[in-house]
């Protein structure tokens, strides 16, 4: 199962993490968030050294804001608090897991 974060635990999950941290940016009305969703959760099984969590925007439009989010889906990679790399919009798993091996 994917933790859900928001404002007030986006410092301490995902800021705070010494690994790496993938967080969905997503809405509950969003066609290609859907379709992400079932991949988010198999590469969240998958792989065990990458934290998965996933931001609803609508319920958190500050933290959107903050990392300058305009198009969902987004996945922003965290590593010790810094974003080290971003994925707009539906992509393929494969593609999905590319993006983490190269920001581990």
């Amino acid at each position: 199962m994917i933790k859900a974060v928001n404002g007030e635990s986006f410092e301490q999950e995902v800021l705070k993490n010494e690994n790496l941290v993938l967080v969905d940016f997503w809405a509950p009305w969003c066609g290609p968030c859907k379709m992400l969703a079932p991949l988010f959760e198999e590469l969240n099984d998958e792989i065990n050294d990458v934290e998965f969590v996933k931001l609803n925007v609508d319920e958190n439009p500050q933290q959107a804001a903050r990392y300058r989010v305009a198009s969902i889906p987004t996945l922003l990679a965290f590593k010790n608090g810094n974003i080290v790399g971003q994925l707009v919009g539906f992509r393929p798993k494969e593609e999905i897991r590319a993006f983490i091996e190269k920001n581990k």
